[in-house]
């Protein structure tokens, strides 16, 4: 009997750790179409600047998970929904840009087991060092005590526009109708959940 109660204790644990993942995984999602919201330096959303009457500068920011092609097509659509609120028909893109910002993160590895809980181990020779053991929680067995690194990217454009009314200029490729980019990239647009 008691080997089989270990045995559950591993499966709970287990199976507590699968559900922590998942909640926590289902928590994080790409930035939504929503106003830009401050979180320390960081601010993910659409935020936008009259410089003159029919002159805006407008931006979109995303978080890690949100791609350079969303950040790109909410920009066009807040564009194109500023041009409506403020009365005009068409806008033109007078400069645009897309940064990339990446950041590293080091963390230490090795936080040690799960309190007895079964975990992965491995073993493996080496001629210099011999036999040894290796698990995910000590850290990396071939580059020292252990380090996690990740790599976050996120993106952030811009663009100052310039609204006019009428149909648009023909001639010039940075003119946009804003009912139709509504039209057409509203389907795509995700919207913040309502809680």
């Amino acid at each position: 009997m008691p080997f089989s109660s270990h045995k559950g204790r591993r499966l709970a644990a287990l199976g507590l750790m699968v559900a922590g993942s998942l909640s926590l995984a289902s928590c994080m999602t790409a930035t939504p179409y929503q106003p830009a919201s401050a979180s320390g330096s960081i601010r993910n959303g659409y935020s936008d600047e009259q410089i003159e009457e029919n002159r805006f500068r407008v931006s979109f920011s995303g978080n890690s998970l949100t791609s350079r092609e969303t950040v790109e097509r909410y920009l066009l659509y807040r564009a194109a929904e500023l041009t409506l609120q403020n009365g005009f028909d068409y806008f033109v893109l007078a400069d645009r840009d897309t940064e990339k910002k990446t950041q590293t993160y080091t963390t230490p590895g090795g936080f040690g087991g799960w309190g007895g809980a079964w975990g992965p181990y491995w073993r493996f020779h080496n001629p210099g060092w011999g036999w040894r053991g290796w698990d995910p929680f000590w850290g990396d067995p071939f580059f020292g005590p252990g380090f996690d690194i990740r790599t976050v990217d996120r993106y952030e454009a811009f663009a100052d526009i310039v609204m006019g009314k009428g149909p648009k200029p023909i001639d010039n490729i940075r003119a946009f109708d804003a009912r139709a980019v509504k039209e057409r990239l509203g389907p795509k647009i995700q919207m913040p959940q309502t809680r």
